[in-house]
């Protein structure tokens, strides 16, 4: 089965391409995208690994599931599609860097590409979603398929950053070896958990420890 994906990814989880439930998985978003309206668009399923070559990839934020609205989803968690409003996380996300970096923002603009072009791999546990119906996707295979991703990460390459914002992503976090990566947790950005978000600084803390490994920290701003 052949799976439009970027070549060092590929190479990667070639293994996990040919395994059953992948297969599976696979049939059934081919299926959903044929009955009813799918969230990203096809082309835009694999963007960050498109952006962000295994090699390259320096912060892994973790996300839930694509957005469900027209035009919001785009391949990168909790980015929209360029010219698209803010949504809530997204917003409180920006005032944190603004809030921890002591900077204001110089991109305002909900499309973080400049973010996964530095290194910074934005996956959704769930890559796909149905227009409307928020985890509609869940449980059907795309969880065990970013394991693999997390787990590769975790084995084969040294001092990543991982954020991991809210339950759901800190349950994925049993994938990491915190011996060799920095593992930032703290609560989800949404409205519902948000002051405990606040004042976190994962910005400052995954650029100081890319700093302190000789890697160059990222631009945030």
């Amino acid at each position: 089965m052949d799976v439009k994906i970027e070549a060092s990814w590929k190479k990667v989880l070639e293994e996990e391409f040919g395994k059953d439930y992948f297969k599976t998985l696979t049939e059934f978003v081919k299926s959903e995208y044929q009955h009813a309206i799918i969230y990203p668009a096809p082309k835009n399923i694999f963007r960050a690994f498109e952006l962000t070559p295994f090699d390259k990839v320096e912060v892994v934020i973790l996300g839930q599931d694509p957005y469900h609205g027209p035009k919001q989803a785009n391949g990168l968690c909790f980015a929209v599609g360029e010219g698209m409003p803010l949504p809530p996380s997204l917003q409180n996300i920006f005032k944190e860097i603004e809030s921890d970096l002591g900077q204001k923002l110089v991109h305002r603009t909900g499309d973080l590409e400049r973010w996964a072009k530095q290194g910074v791999l934005l996956l959704n546990a769930t890559l796909t979603v149905q227009a409307h119906k928020a985890g509609s996707h869940q449980g059907r295979g795309w969880e065990q398929f970013t394991d693999a991703v997390i787990r590769e990460l975790s084995d084969k390459r040294e001092n990543l950053v991982f954020i991991l914002w809210g339950n759901y992503a800190k349950a994925k976090g049993a994938h990491i070896d915190r011996s060799k990566h920095l593992v930032i947790e703290s609560a989800h950005p949404s409205p519902f958990s948000v002051t405990r978000f606040f004042g976190s600084k994962p910005f400052s803390r995954a650029s100081e420890y890319l700093v302190e490994h000789n890697k160059k920290p990222i631009d945030w701003l």
